[in-house]
């Protein structure tokens, strides 16, 4: 009997299914031996999609065929939530976590399962909306790092610490891509032994790829065939999986080469790596009682709408203006490189993704009311890079909180409420400058910053401070621009070793300065024209 799909890679034979038997014996054996060779501990990468599953499946089978006596190494099951996956894979997911642990428990098993989670302040909320970086693209995929390679890189790199090695077991596949099967090619080269081959990104580990050479229809042969040890249904599974039109999963991602959820069956709901969340649309198209996750797929396109410039700073977060060439309609221009979002944009996305949330809890089946969109954590991580880093002072995040959900924001950051300037204060500064965004931007940064080293009891560094509020937010937006076209040009200029340019756009920037000068006595002065001359040694 041949086994009816055919293979994603065409120089690979369909096996039968006997075959396939076979190779599952074989591959028991295998394990059992690699398990028993030496006392390094193993860690299974388990996404709770398809090809993890077999694989930790195959691991489970092996292990629990031994005798007790020899089950004396633990193996490590971790899964990594973003926090912002889709809703029925994290509750998948959770629910395989807990079934893990009771089987565990009532086989006597040495398999350790745990769910890892980002850092509160790397989260993709706490970067979008409170850091203001724009929605991941290819050219600015900072989401992958942050949210899926460091916490379980995180875990590995503790694992080896306590114990100078580590095994990595996963579910990576040649037939997955073909810039996977190169990479796992590569590594082939390098290998110890069988499909046992050195983490390139992880000294002193070991990643072991037991189905590297199985097609999608041999993975799922194997698991409607072989039941789930743990105690979950891999029809459940498959029934996940049935009706979406991509074949890959979200795996364990430990590298960049590793295809993360902009290439993925099941990802994060907010990725914007892709054209569109076909599994999200496949299951809301396919089963009526999904129809709640619709305003997800919503949210996500607003979030991968086109830039809209107004929406975003001329400037990066360090306050530097940076140029590209930008071709529109065939003409071609010098501008600035669109920076975070602005106040009044991350404090709309903060309000429609509460307001999303308070929806979703009053829309999603019962086992799933308790949704959480944002976790208080991230909130008050927000709120800290509003108030500290960007010296937003007006406290707006409380305020947004209470106008949509109707509740107090119970902030748990010790401390976090305590402040001598507030929304009041705020207002004064607004109507002072007239509308002047930049002139408010560097009033409100002076006065946070002295607030700021109020409260220390060494105020060393305070000069400083001040004086980068008005590196970074005393020219107005044209001024800014202009100069980094001029520095933009002077740079060209000396790399083209063009004297006369130099000399012109040097000395053309000092006249400039001269004539300034000389009819500064004739206008009052300005916050963004004040220097600190003669800087006193106390405060």
């Amino acid at each position: 009997m041949v086994i009816a799909q055919q293979p994603e890679n065409k120089s690979q034979q369909p096996r039968t299914v006997a075959e396939l038997v076979e190779d599952v014996q074989a591959l028991t054996t295998e394990i059992q031996q690699l398990y028993c060779l030496d006392e390094i501990p193993w860690v299974v990468g388990y996404s709770g999609g398809k090809d993890s599953s077999c694989v930790l499946q195959l691991v489970w089978n092996a292990i629990a065929a031994l005798p007790p006596s020899k089950r004396t190494k633990t193996i490590h099951v971790i899964t990594t939530d973003t926090l912002v996956e889709n809703p029925y894979v994290s509750l998948w997911v959770r629910n395989s976590l807990k079934q893990m642990k009771l089987a565990t428990q009532e086989q006597n098993l040495p398999f350790e399962p745990h769910l890892l989670q980002p850092e509160f302040k790397e989260t993709f909320w706490v970067g979008l909306i409170g850091k203001g970086y724009p929605a991941p693209k290819g050219k600015f995929r900072w989401c992958t790092e942050r949210l899926k390679i460091k916490p379980s890189n995180r875990f590995i790199r503790d694992v080896i610490r306590d114990n100078g090695e580590a095994i990595l077991v996963l579910g990576t596949r040649k037939a997955e891509s073909t810039k996977r099967a190169y990479r796992m090619k590569q590594w082939e080269a390098k290998r110890v032994r069988d499909r046992l081959s050195p983490n390139m990104n992880l000294p002193n580990s070991l990643v072991y790829s037991p189905i590297e050479d199985w097609r999608n229809d041999e993975v799922w042969l194997y698991l409607m065939q072989w039941e789930n040890p743990w105690g979950c249904s891999n029809k459940d599974l498959f029934a996940m999986y049935r009706g979406a039109s991509a074949d890959n999963e979200c795996p364990l991602v430990v590298d960049t080469s590793t295809p993360s959820c902009g290439a993925s069956r099941f990802g994060c709901w907010v990725c914007t790596l892709v054209s569109q969340d076909k599994s999200m649309a496949a299951m809301i198209q396919n089963d009526e009682e999904k129809e709640w996750l619709q305003p997800l797929l919503d949210f996500r396109k607003e979030l991968d709408a086109p830039i809209n410039r107004d929406r975003r700073d001329f400037r990066r977060r360090n306050g530097d203006v940076q140029l590209y060439e930008r071709n529109l309609d065939g003409t071609t221009s010098v501008e600035p490189i669109p920076g975070p979002y602005i106040k009044e944009a991350r404090e709309d996305w903060l309000r429609k993704l509460l307001g999303l949330q308070q929806q979703l809890r009053s829309t999603a089946p019962e086992n799933m009311r308790d949704i959480t969109l944002i976790t208080l954590e991230e909130l008050s991580e927000i709120r800290r890079i509003w108030l500290e880093e960007r010296h937003e002072f007006d406290d707006s995040l409380p305020r947004i909180y209470k106008e949509v959900t109707g509740e107090e924001f119970q902030d748990p950051r010790p401390g976090a409420d305590y402040s001598l300037l507030g929304s009041d204060e705020w207002a004064v500064l607004e109507e002072i400058c007239e509308g002047d965004a930049m002139h408010l931007e560097l009033m409100a940064k002076l006065l946070d910053t002295e607030r700021q080293f109020r409260k220390k009891t060494r105020r060393v560094g305070i000069y400083d401070a001040l004086e980068k509020c008005f590196e970074t937010s005393s020219r107005s937006h044209e001024e800014a621009v202009k100069n980094a076209h001029l520095k933009r040009d002077l740079k060209a200029a000396v790399n083209q070793g063009d004297v006369a340019k130099v000399k012109q756009l040097t000395l053309g920037d000092v006249v400039k300065e001269e004539i300034t000068d000389a009819s500064s006595a004739a206008k009052p002065k300005t916050w963004a024209s004040m220097k600190f001359q003669n800087r006193e040694t106390t405060s």
